[in-house]
């Protein structure tokens, strides 16, 4: 097999690459490890900055999004009782959309259907060979076959466990990470959300967050010991601890039910420099993760999409060779100011291992600061509703 372009990975930003590709009429081929069934089961992250929503929608993919998304034009920082509504549409003149990950790969994969592109699931064993040289191929195994496809480029889509990365050598690569000492225990529910706009919570007993997909189904958080495990916490005792993390007027009025997902997710920031090496480019997950806090991680990803399709794009049209060997700088000047705003959200609104008086009283003043400083807000406003490209 050949083409021109080889996704790794199956996900929103596989699909999202390869959509802007066809849209192109650049050949390209998606290779997915698991079923389509078990990449829409995953549930993720459902706020869209107002760049990936521009995204879908130039790309014919906002109909469904614009019909059953939530238009978000604010969100609620909390801290014990104290609020502040940080006014999206006041300081940016713009919003986000709540939409939930598994229904935008779903319109991904029906488009791509729809126009015949090619994925092929179930792969295995998937190795990268040649990047140095003009015509690299990808090796992996389908059915008990092993399988090639030479191409131009490879695309590394596939998740920080993935193997693109991995394919760029040590020598030539550095990692930069943090983990936090903590995680987010969530679930899901089938009840109506606690607020038309998710809330970020700290509160005494800790962080929390009220979020949701739909009007009738909720996503909530709290921060937890990475080390315990969803068993340990029956339904009763999550919408206990979740009350006395809210303000109590959200606390008296919340909307409990049985869980019908629930997980603990670590936190933990992670860049890889450069995200290009030879003829591969790394997208997303791949080559950074971020802590769920502000909501950056589906939208990161959008963003090098952008840049890698961009570059792509001009390179086929007009042969400009420029763009190409400008991608990974384009990508990680944006990564890590997005990287900066999730560590400063992570680090306002959670309680720290051995936390100090003096770190709690920081924390407050930047609760007062923010609370009183209309530029705070519009700093903050800016970044969650997404940098521009």
């Amino acid at each position: 097999m050949r083409t021109n372009v080889v996704i790794i990975g199956g996900g929103p930003s596989g699909l999202l690459l390869g959509q802007h590709l066809t849209n192109a009429g650049i050949d390209n081929i998606v290779l997915e490890q698991k079923t389509k069934e078990y990449v829409l089961g995953r549930i993720r992250a459902g706020v869209l900055e107002t760049g990936t929503v521009k995204q879908l929608r130039d790309l014919g993919l906002g109909a469904r999004m614009d019909v059953e998304g939530f238009v978000h034009d604010g969100t609620v920082i909390s801290f014990n009782d104290e609020q502040i509504r940080i006014d999206f549409a006041r300081h940016t003149k713009t919003a986000v959309m709540v939409y939930g990950q598994t229904e935008l790969t779903a319109d991904l994969y029906a488009r791509r259907e729809a126009d015949g592109a090619e994925i092929i699931y179930e792969v295995s064993d998937v190795e990268i060979e040649d990047l140095s040289a003009d015509s690299p191929r990808v090796a992996f195994t389908k059915n008990g076959q092993r399988c090639h496809i030479s191409c131009d480029y490879v695309a590394g889509c596939d998740g920080f466990h993935g193997v693109s990365r991995q394919a760029i050598p040590q020598t030539a690569r550095r990692e930069f990470e943090k983990v936090y000492p903590f995680g987010w225990l969530g679930i899901l529910s089938e009840t109506k959300p606690v607020h038309d706009e998710l809330i970020y919570a700290n509160s005494d007993a800790g962080f929390a967050l009220c979020s949701m997909r739909h009007a009738n189904l909720s996503r909530y958080y709290i921060q937890c010991d990475i080390r315990d495990d969803p068993k340990a916490w029956p339904d009763q005792l999550f919408w206990d601890a979740l009350r006395k993390r809210i303000p109590e007027k959200f606390a008296d009025t919340i909307e409990t039910g049985p869980s019908i997902e629930k997980s603990i997710a670590p936190l933990r920031s992670f860049v890889c420099e450069p995200m290009q090496w030879g003829r591969l480019f790394l997208c997303g997950d791949a080559a950074h993760i971020v802590p769920p806090t502000g909501a950056k991680g589906l939208n990161s990803a959008a963003s090098d999409v952008y840049y890698l399709a961009d570059a792509l794009t001009r390179l086929y049209r007009d042969k400009d060779l420029a763009a190409i060997e400008s991608y990974s700088a384009r990508a990680l000047s944006r990564v890590w100011k997005t990287q900066r705003f999730s560590w400063w959200m992570t680090s306002l609104l959670h309680h720290f291992p051995h936390q100090s008086e003096f770190e709690l009283r920081m924390q407050l003043a930047e609760i007062e600061f923010l609370k009183s400083s209309e530029q705070a807000q519009a700093v903050l406003a800016q970044n969650y509703v997404g940098l521009p490209y």
